[in-house]
């Protein structure tokens, strides 16, 4: 999997463009992904990766970093082994890119916001 071409508003994830928001589990790509709350990241938008149980969780907060993740989030994730990374989009997906080649597509998952 490769992950390129990120910038606002877009990114191409094998060749492919998507410009809506994603996340990445298990080495898949779930496209047109949003949350219940809009700029607000909670449990119930990622109840997939909850079921999934990667080691790790990266958030693409956007490319200022507008999206916010829930007040507890990190604890919650964390009880159920999952450990939480947030940072802007760019970096996110550069991020992601270096875990998941030394951990595998297993352990490592992705949500991104693509704009703001």
């Amino acid at each position: 999997m490769e992950l390129s071409s990120y910038s606002f508003g877009k990114i191409v994830v094998d060749g492919v463009q998507y410009t809506k928001d994603l996340k990445i589990i298990g080495g898949k790509v779930i496209p047109n992904w949003w949350r219940q709350q809009g700029h607000l990241l909670q449990a119930c938008d990622i109840e997939d990766v909850v079921e999934a149980r990667p080691h790790t969780l990266i958030v693409g907060t956007g490319s200022p970093g507008r999206l916010k993740v829930e007040e507890g989030l990190a604890s919650f994730l964390g009880s159920k082994g999952i450990r939480l990374e947030t940072l802007p989009t760019e970096l996110a997906v550069h991020r992601f890119m270096e875990l998941a080649e030394m951990e595998g597509y297993q352990q490592v998952a992705a949500a991104l916001h693509l704009t703001c």
